[in-house]
């Protein structure tokens, strides 16, 4: 049986890094770090998603804002919001919550965030300083810099000679996260819904991560005996056990049919979730460090 990662436990331990980089930084520099999120509308998910980042935010010890903006908000309004919070010297990290109204240019608000505010790491330059290999000026996405923080734990920082593949390529997650894993020196093979013989290459994959939105589409036979698994994925399907009308959450990969394969393999729910929340205060407590010209710390 596989070692079962304990995204919560771990999570746990960065944001009490959070906490303690945050009293820090107010006996060094008498700075509070400053977090400014931005709802638009009235999606229930959304306001679920922001309720626990701005509690989370204040628990770390930051000063965290929440703007509340009516569906209706126009593109103009939404950017003079943006544009203002970018020139307020006590926010150190913007959040926009996505995904935004349909009448809303959602990759026009992501890329008018200033860089060294962008503590989701989308903008260009942070996605750039990334693919190029610079991890130390640069904001990195939270859930691949979450995922990756499990790969350190389980492999070290240097993944010399281990073969790493990652089954998708969005811009949110697959990319950077293969970029991540080619900065520690695994050799890296990214795949997606074009690849030939899928179930071949991850065979081969010391470390397997899967980030397609496919319910427990990974089974235990494409799985190399001992290899380390990070599921992304995060799907609802019927629970009829459970009662009429009932769901659960699976990940991309067939759990328990895997974990009896894997050396290391992460649950969902409770793996790589909890990390992004913990990613994106580590975030903002490191653009507070930079800002005000401190020696940042490390997660």
């Amino acid at each position: 049986m596989a070692n079962v990662i304990d995204g919560k436990a771990v999570a746990a331990s960065v944001i009490e890094k959070v906490r303690a980089a945050s009293s820090e930084l107010e006996a060094a520099a008498g700075v509070k770090p400053g977090l400014a999120v931005i709802i638009v509308g009235d999606d229930p998910a959304s306001h679920v998603y922001v309720s626990s980042k701005s509690r989370m935010a204040k628990e770390c010890g930051f000063n965290s804002v929440q703007h509340t903006l009516p569906a209706e908000t126009s593109q103009t309004d939404l950017l003079a919001l943006v544009e203002q919070l970018n020139g307020d010297a006590t926010v150190h990290g913007i959040l926009v919550q996505l995904p935004l109204p349909d009448h809303l240019d959602a990759d026009a608000v992501t890329q008018s965030i200033k860089p060294e505010k962008d503590v989701d790491g989308l903008h260009v330059i942070n996605a750039g300083k990334l693919m190029t290999g610079d991890l130390k000026t640069g904001l990195i996405s939270c859930t691949p810099a979450g995922a990756m923080l499990f790969v350190r734990q389980t492999h070290g920082a240097d993944l010399s000679g281990l073969n790493a593949v990652v089954i998708g390529r969005s811009n949110l997650f697959g990319k950077p996260m293969g970029a991540l894993l080619l900065a520690a020196n695994a050799t890296v093979t990214i795949c997606h819904s074009r690849t030939k013989d899928l179930a071949e290459v991850c065979r081969r994959a010391d470390i397997l991560v899967a980030a397609v939105g496919r319910p427990e589409m990974v089974k235990k036979d494409w799985v190399k005996p001992g290899a380390t698994i990070i599921d992304v994925g995060i799907n609802r399907i019927p629970a009829p056990e459970r009662g009429e009308g009932k769901t659960r959450l699976v990940g991309d990969v067939a759990f328990a049919e895997c974990a009896d394969v894997a050396g290391t393999i992460t649950p969902v729910p409770g793996g790589v979730g909890p990390m992004t929340i913990a990613m994106l205060m580590a975030n903002t407590v490191t653009a507070a460090f930079r800002a005000n010209a401190q020696p940042e710390p490390s997660f």
